[in-house]
């Protein structure tokens, strides 16, 4: 399949998510213009707000023994939320295609909460902690880099 078939499929999968009463979310793993992984969001269904379409599909290909998606191109229905973009950069696919901006998904769709919006997420993560709408501080405790040094002595590079 070529490019613009699979974003139209990332499409359709996700008209069908919202049709089945979920959100309008969906993502393709792709290698050699093949579906090898379909996922659609099911926050709706689940009440679990990381069962982002991205996120289950990397979930799904990692249970298929496909740990890194080096070679694999990944279409989503709309340009990935912060949490789904990390998890991309971490499973590292070639690249992504997206159907919707952020903007044209702003015009009809809203997925924000107390914290954020659509349109202030993304800022979030430039301004200082202190800042942020999520108030976080560093905890007390003797040690806090034990676990990483420890990971490291048992996987020096």
């Amino acid at each position: 399949m070529h490019d613009d078939e699979l974003t139209a499929l990332a499409v359709a999968r996700a008209l069908d998510n919202v049709h089945d009463g979920g959100k309008p979310f969906a993502c393709l793993i792709v290698r050699d213009g093949e579906v090898v992984v379909e996922a659609v969001n099911h926050v709706a269904q689940t009440g679990d707000p990381t069962a982002h379409a991205e996120i289950r599909a990397i979930r799904a290909a990692a249970e298929q023994g496909i740990t890194d998606l080096t070679g694999h191109e990944v279409f989503v229905t709309a340009y990935p939320c912060p949490m789904c973009l990390g998890a991309l950069y971490y499973a590292q696919p070639d690249r992504v295609v997206f159907a919707a901006t952020r903007e044209q998904e702003g015009e009809h769709y809203e997925d924000g909460n107390r914290l954020m919006t659509l349109a202030t997420f993304y800022d979030e993560y430039a301004k200082p902690v202190a800042e942020r709408a999520l108030p976080s501080e560093q905890g007390r405790v003797d040690d806090p880099t034990a676990p990483f040094r420890e990971w490291t002595a048992r996987h020096p590079s």
